[in-house]
């Protein structure tokens, strides 16, 4: 199986505070991984450093076979690895429409066809080209996590980082931003490393998953194992006892 994510002994640090310690997580191209644990315990970290907006001391980072340790991320990275922030409201410029929101990463990496491939990305994402010239404050918040996922996507990205991506919503609105989510990756082959509290998502959207705490990785499981609660940590006991809406 081929790895399209590859992270070896991770360390990120903020001064004395040590946030990931020794992390180590292999990612196989086409599955979704799943990341959970309490806040703090150190996932969206781990997220921000695979993506180059935290940097990381020590440790290896490959993607697609390709090293990433030690080296700036370049245009063939960021067009690969997107990722979609928790917050719909704060990851989407306000003074901007929808339409200059999805042309800036064409732009950027120097896409053609911009027209079709905007028009392409509102469809997938089940918003109509009326949205295009849109801001982002006329929008609900379901609307813009849409839009957020279209500006990722409008790129041809091969990995799709995930923090949290409805965990801001209504409750109504997460399942079709997830079933959305699934229905990209099954299109377009992707793979997803999903970030999240709550075990009832991981384990619906990811195959296997990694637990979490302070900045360590404390198990590796598949979701049937979680489903089944087939664990051998006291922490991840204790998550699924407190995952709401999991344990029934």
């Amino acid at each position: 199986m081929t790895s399209a994510l590859s992270i070896k002994d991770m360390l990120v640090s903020f001064d004395d505070y040590v946030a990931l310690r020794n992390v180590s997580l292999e990612v196989v191209k086409g599955e979704s991984f799943g990341i959970v644990g309490e806040s703090g315990s150190g996932k969206s970290t781990l997220l921000r450093a695979v993506a180059g907006l935290a940097t990381f001391q020590q440790g290896r980072l490959a993607v697609n076979g390709r090293d990433y340790s030690g080296r700036r991320r370049d245009k063939e990275f960021y067009r690969t690895v997107q990722m979609v922030f928790q917050d719909p409201y704060g990851s989407l410029h306000p003074r901007q429409t929808v339409d200059r929101l999805l042309l800036e990463p064409l732009a950027i990496h120097g896409i053609a066809d911009t027209e079709a491939r905007i028009v392409r990305a509102l469809d997938e994402v089940g918003l109509g080209p009326s949205f295009r010239f849109h801001y982002s404050h006329q929008l609900s918040g379901g609307q813009r996590q849409r839009i957020a996922i279209a500006r990722a996507l409008i790129v041809e990205p091969q990995i799709l980082l995930l923090d949290e991506p409805t965990s801001a919503l209504d409750a109504s609105i997460q399942a079709e931003i997830l079933n959305l989510l699934e229905q990209a990756r099954r299109d377009r082959n992707l793979t997803f490393v999903m970030v999240s509290h709550d075990l009832g998502v991981i384990s619906h959207m990811c195959e296997r998953l990694a637990v979490m705490r302070n900045g360590e990785v404390v198990e590796g499981l598949s979701s049937a194992d979680l489903a089944n609660r087939k664990v051998s940590e006291d922490y991840t006991k204790r998550l699924l006892v407190a995952s709401e809406g999991f344990v029934r």
